[in-house]
């Protein structure tokens, strides 16, 4: 190959890796707490972010308007930080929860529409299902709690050995699923306390997330295991394909068709993957708050948006970026 040819060889490869870079990039961002984001949900359509930070409280925004929708305080203490939200697939309430208290907004009105204190343990992790009927927190000590709020029917799921790391309930309130350090994931029944089925690991399960379709669950543990399961059959569905020894998952989320899957990392990453094989089709990176040390931040959620040609993310740094998916024609 001729000096003049390689020359023009490396311009093109740089040329093209250029190109896909600026693709990949954020084709929007909105910065939603000034000094960081302590956690955050976004709504499954995107309309709505949650975001508790340190200095603002808890914050609904509406991301068709790009205007702040509400504030709330619910935290008493430094100590004592809203540290996991959720909003209901509906959109029509909100959750939030600090160690051992949470509070229900209701979105339309804003107004609060319960606040509730456990005695046992701390939660670690909440979600709610539509209209705000019931919610499902997972605890400290072990124990998962189903709780619907206008009649007061309680449940305590009892399956597990150890903490509850993440939790997850049906639309409709029905179906539950919890993953914790014993290595074990439940899919469980709410109106009984039936397991459905079990998901084992090799090690602590740290993520579960089901899809609100009702076809599939998502379970991946702390090291090198990610699963897409059926729920009706309980079969495995997929293994998510990477290589990384150890890679830990902060977002999940299902698109509506049941075809595509979106994950976040600590690490900045948000990936875009395909349901039935387990492949990556795309990945991008948040932006890290300006002057942060070291300059990195965790994508705290993800959804899909725009009949899934984008997605949008709430991440550590504050900041909510979308992101466009590249045509399946165009070449990486």
């Amino acid at each position: 190959m001729s000096i003049f040819r390689t020359f023009l060889y490396l311009l093109c490869c740089t040329l093209l890796i250029a190109c896909s870079e600026q693709k990949d990039q954020a084709t929007a961002s909105y910065e939603h707490a000034a000094r960081g984001a302590f956690a955050s949900a976004v709504s499954h359509d995107g309309k709505y972010s949650l975001i508790s930070s340190i200095h603002h409280g808890v914050a609904l925004w509406d991301n068709q308007q790009q205007v702040l929708k509400y504030q709330w305080f619910q935290q008493r203490a430094q100590d004592s930080l809203v540290h996991t939200v959720a909003i209901a697939y509906d959109n029509s309430h909100a959750v939030t929860a600090e160690k051992t208290t949470f509070a229900v907004w209701d979105i339309a009105s804003g107004k609060n529409t319960g606040y509730y204190k456990i005695k046992t343990a701390t939660i670690r992790d909440i979600a709610i299902s539509n209209q705000g009927r019931s919610v499902l927190y997972g605890r400290s000590d072990g124990v998962v709690v189903y709780l619907e709020l206008e009649t007061g029917r309680r449940i305590e799921f009892l399956g597990h050995q150890e903490k509850i790391n993440a939790v997850d309930l049906s639309p409709n309130g029905h179906f539950a699923l919890s993953g914790s350090n014993d290595y074990v994931a439940y899919f469980w029944d709410t109106r009984t306390g039936q397991v459905i089925h079990r998901f084992n690991h090799p090690t602590r399960v740290t993520q579960v997330t089901l899809d609100p379709q009702g076809r599939y669950a998502f379970t991946a543990d702390s090291m090198a295991q990610a699963h897409v399961w059926q729920l009706t059959t309980g079969d495995l569905v997929s293994k998510l394909a990477y290589i990384a020894r150890q890679k830990i998952f902060t977002a999940v989320r299902f698109n509506d068709a049941g075809t595509l899957l979106a994950t976040g990392s600590p690490n900045r990453l948000v990936e875009l993957w395909q349901l039935d094989t387990g492949e990556k089709i795309q990945s991008w990176h948040v932006t890290p708050r300006e002057g942060s040390r070291p300059k990195s931040a965790v994508v705290l959620d993800v959804a899909f948006t725009d009949n899934d040609t984008r997605l949008l993310t709430e991440s550590s740094s504050g900041i909510a970026e979308r992101f466009i998916r590249r045509d399946k024609n165009e070449h990486n």
